[in-house]
């Protein structure tokens, strides 16, 4: 019954931070305009790769993880 618990707990704290990034993405301006990501603009034509962005996440995701392991 823990097992259901921890995992409902994870899935909850996903959906929060989803709904966070929802909330005050658009209020971070810096968001997916890092010098890095490529933005390709064209008449009829906007694409954006965000790679600077992804890996700064990925980088501060990952330290959270880590901390969290260490603690659990």
């Amino acid at each position: 019954m823990q097992e259901l618990g921890r995992a409902l707990l994870v899935i909850g704290l996903a959906i929060a931070l989803l709904g966070a990034v929802l909330v005050f993405g658009p209020v971070l301006p810096w968001l997916g305009r890092l010098p890095g990501d490529l933005r390709i603009e064209r008449p009829g034509l906007r694409l954006l790769f965000p790679i600077t962005t992804c890996l700064l996440l990925s980088a501060a995701i990952t330290l959270l993880l880590h901390i969290w392991s260490r603690f659990r």
